[in-house]
């Protein structure tokens, strides 16, 4: 079972005092509540990795106007956006999971040079980086750091992880 589900994604800054308009991930209710601690993913280079909900002002049942703690910089918010939001699992309802499964579960890798390497089974959050599991056709299993240098992009409406692979990773 994965360990950190992609609840939400931060849609666009509201001001500059880095207050974001945040977004649920397709197919879950708006989760994020003050104190959460969220990772985010994929990771860049000078802005945080892990973030603390501060204020919550709901606008509908599937976004929420937000601060995270320490978070007030315009140049960072900036940077940020884009970003999803990944909770501990253990922290949401089970319920919800009856109704709405982890969408990074299933979603498709695309490697710039090779192509569909798999889809994402599990997001493993180590303390040096995130991590996608990603299994592929042949069931074998590969991680991939979801770090900037690799994750160039993320489709929430193609369901897909778009990556550049360093050379032999693959065949690890």
């Amino acid at each position: 079972m994965r360990t950190w589900i992609d609840v939400a994604v931060l849609a666009k800054t509201r001001n500059s005092k880095g207050r974001f308009v945040v977004r649920a991930t397709t197919g879950l209710p708006f989760l994020l509540e003050p104190g959460d601690e969220v990772a985010l993913v994929p990771p860049q280079i000078d802005v945080p990795r892990n973030v603390v909900v501060g204020e919550v002002r709901p606008i509908d049942d599937m976004q929420a106007e937000l601060t995270f703690e320490g978070v007030d910089a315009p140049d960072l918010a900036r940077q940020m956006v884009g970003m999803h939001c990944l909770i501990r699992r253990e922290l949401v309802d089970e319920a919800v999971f009856s109704e709405a499964p982890g969408t990074w579960d299933g979603w498709r890798v695309i490697d710039d040079v090779d192509g569909f390497i798999g889809k994402v089974s599990d997001v493993i959050e180590n303390p040096a980086q995130t991590l996608l599991e990603v299994t592929r056709p042949n069931g074998q299993t590969v991680l991939v750091p979801a770090v900037d240098a690799i994750v160039h992009d993320v489709d929430v409406e193609k369901q897909a992880v778009f990556v550049l692979l360093p050379n032999g990773l693959l065949e690890l």
